[in-house]
């Protein structure tokens, strides 16, 4: 039997412009909004756009990702056949093992991919935060007969050299591929989401190998490699939002924006539910003395503070007349008395002391997972 669609998800990379919050951590499993990890919203689209079967690509520091993902029902993916599966590095029979880029950890899963015989094959980024149907994707796909569809938005024209632009035509064919532009000739920035005919992306993939031909990007060598054998390519304009949350400004501003309720995300649309792993929590406790205003609060935290503008995760513990403003903190993170965060992101399980401050000004300051800021060795 021939699968339509199957999604396989790029979760390995190490996230390093996240600087303390991925020495231990793959970027997608990093925490956001309080109550879910960046690859939540990948999978959750994959379940409300009736995709039965997602493999995830890991590499870095894959355990809290893997224990998170499960067996995926938690998102709705613990499938009888499909589901999701964890497809983790492994030595090939040219004696590879680590991935090279994003189209070679394709090409090393390429016996996975063939167990579900899909016609079609989409690849997704485990860090971007968004809400998006890519049933209607695929539609378009077909309607268009493409070899490749590839996910555009809009991007401010100003910006645009920060991102892989497609230049088309008035069809929408993408003609031209440029990464990074210094002088961009349009603003569709590619969103990393792809939706290739199987048959063919095998095919290159290969003939790459067998040749000896680097096809190990999809950005870099299968875009250009199409264009340049006259396939069928089309751009896919998508108008929701979208945020690539690989920096730690990026992570920051991504979060404030999930403070508002009325945010375009709209989280709390029971349509389109973003699913997670949430561990069971008591009720969160606000103390009489503590002042809340326009904040994210998630159940089992203890605030006995000022919190303004931020976010605070389960299990976080703010002290007596400790004041936190436009602010990330993630989970089970104490902080002790009489201290002061402004603009900062606080790792899980890290332990602030009494009497610290710090505050971000141009930058967001950063505290790592685990980190102990002011703690002595004795306290601990």
């Amino acid at each position: 039997m021939k699968n339509d669609m199957i999604a396989m998800i790029l979760a390995g990379g190490q996230g390093s412009r996240l600087g303390d919050l991925t020495k231990a951590m793959a970027k997608p499993a990093v925490s956001f909004g309080g109550k879910y990890r960046i690859i939540d919203f990948s999978l959750s689209n994959c379940s409300n756009s009736g995709i039965d079967t997602v493999g995830v690509v890991t590499q870095y520091q894959p355990l809290e990702l893997n224990d998170h993902i499960g067996d995926g029902s938690y998102f709705d993916l613990d499938y009888k056949s499909g589901g999701v599966t964890i497809l983790q590095p492994h030595l090939s029979l040219e004696g590879e093992k680590w991935f090279k880029g994003t189209a070679h950890a394709i090409h090393q899963n390429v016996s996975f991919i063939d167990s579900h015989n899909p016609e079609y094959v989409l690849i997704l980024s485990g860090d971007h935060i968004y809400k998006m149907d890519y049933e209607k994707m695929l539609d378009y796909h077909k309607e268009k007969n493409a070899a490749l569809t590839v996910a555009v938005i809009e991007v401010p024209i100003e910006e645009a050299s920060r991102f892989g632009i497609m230049n088309v035509d008035s069809t929408d064919r993408i003609i031209e591929f440029e990464e990074k532009p210094a002088a961009p000739k349009s603003n569709l920035a590619s969103m990393g989401i792809y939706i290739f005919k199987w048959s063919l992306l095998k095919q290159y993939l290969k003939e790459a190998q067998t040749k000896d031909i680097d096809m190990s990007d999809f950005g870099k060598n299968i875009v250009p490699a199409y264009l340049n054998n006259g396939e069928n390519l089309f751009a896919y304009r998508f108008s929701g939002y979208w945020k690539d949350v690989g920096t730690i400004s990026s992570l920051w501003e991504a979060n404030m924006e999930f403070i508002n309720p009325c945010h375009e995300l709209n989280i709390r649309d029971r349509e389109w539910r973003i699913y997670s792993k949430n561990p069971i929590a008591p009720p969160q406790h606000i103390t009489k003395q503590a002042d809340v205003k326009n904040a994210l609060i998630v159940d089992g935290c203890y605030i006995n503070g000022r919190v303004k503008h931020s976010i605070l995760s389960q299990n976080v513990n703010v002290g007596e007349n400790s004041v936190i403003e436009d602010s990330v903190i993630m989970p089970n993170a104490v902080i002790g008395k009489n201290v002061v965060l402004k603009r900062v992101i606080v790792g899980e399980n890290a332990q602030i002391a009494d009497n610290v401050e710090i505050i971000g000004e141009d930058d967001i300051e950063v505290v790592g997972h685990y980190a102990m800021i002011g703690v002595s060795e004795d306290e601990d």
